[in-house]
């Protein structure tokens, strides 16, 4: 008996001995338009898990930041009936609803990346993701305990929850009130406002940028402004540009989540489930982890790929 559990472990393990499953599908659909460098890195992960497991995996996102388009995205997928979907919830009281019903329809559901406290509710297998208010206050307290007095938050994505509570995390872990600026995706902008916004409060100096595309403006405007090692910069995820100003010394640290863990968990969830109804009680924290000039060089060559 025992030497049959541990075929079978091993079996499940080694996953390319796993027999296909004829026809299965799975759909992953993200929450951004695209230009996010984070994503590219969740979707390695997820077609690199099906191509392990047999299965074809559909990628959809929408074709800007927006919940009812993402919301859209979710139904159209639902009505084609997969074996299972994997969505990062942008705003749950939007996104929710769309998840529910395609739990009801018989559809297994992952959620991943934002919307982690949320998910349960909407009938979600389990979240793979950061816990994303925790991370923040970490960081806060990181940028605290190196002596800065005063931050502001730069936030990207106005309606994703997650962003909202990477901004609140890192204000309680800093001890003082929200301080947080809403852009857009737009590089242009972002360095805009960030410039805007500094030369109008010259005792800021402290930045947190929720995601690496926020970062690397960030940089931008801090170097046209002389400030770019005179302002303590912090930054959400990884990408080739960011990892590279964390070892020149530009970037304090980066909160790594390891997207990769992202796209390629929920696949191999999915296809378990499918096949043998096996499922794991607890959700999966995938980070929060910090990337610091001490440790960039061990991610230096996989930052946009894998990390």
């Amino acid at each position: 008996m025992h030497k049959t559990i541990a075929a079978f472990l091993g079996l499940l393990c080694a996953g390319l001995a796993l027999p296909a499953m004829a026809g299965e599908k799975f759909v992953l659909i993200d929450h951004t338009d695209g230009t996010d460098p984070f994503w590219p890195v969740v979707l390695n992960g997820a077609q690199a898990a099906a191509k392990q497991v047999g299965a074809e995996l559909i990628f959809r996102h929408p074709s800007k930041v927006d919940a009812v388009e993402e919301a859209q995205i979710i139904e159209a997928a639902t009505a084609q009936k997969p074996d299972g979907m994997i969505i990062s919830i942008l705003d749950p009281t939007v996104i929710g609803p769309a998840i529910k019903a395609a739990v009801d329809a018989g559809i297994p559901v992952v959620s991943i990346n934002s919307g982690a406290e949320e998910a349960r509710k909407f009938g979600v297998l389990l979240h793979v993701g950061q816990p994303e208010y925790p991370a923040g206050k970490m960081a806060g307290e990181r940028a605290k305990a190196a002596g800065r007095k005063k931050y502001l938050c730069l936030n990207q994505e106005a309606q994703n929850i997650a962003l909202r509570e990477r901004c609140q995390g890192f204000a309680d872990g800093f001890g003082q009130k929200l301080n947080m600026i809403d852009s857009t995706n737009d590089p242009t902008e972002i360095k805009a406002r960030t410039t805007a916004a500094l030369m109008a409060d010259p005792s800021i100096d402290t930045l947190l940028a929720t995601g690496p595309h926020v970062c690397v403006p960030a940089l931008a405007a801090l170097h046209d402004l002389g400030k770019e090692r005179s302002i303590y910069l912090a930054c959400f995820d990884l990408s080739p540009e960011v990892v590279a100003a964390i070892k020149d010394g530009r970037v304090a640290f980066a909160i790594d989540q390891q997207q990769y863990l992202q796209g390629y968990l929920p696949v191999i969830y999915l296809d378990l489930y499918k096949r043998y109804g096996l499922l794991q009680a607890n959700d999966v924290l995938s980070g929060p982890g910090f990337v610091t000039k001490e440790n960039a060089d061990q991610v230096a060559k996989l930052a946009g790929t894998v990390r």
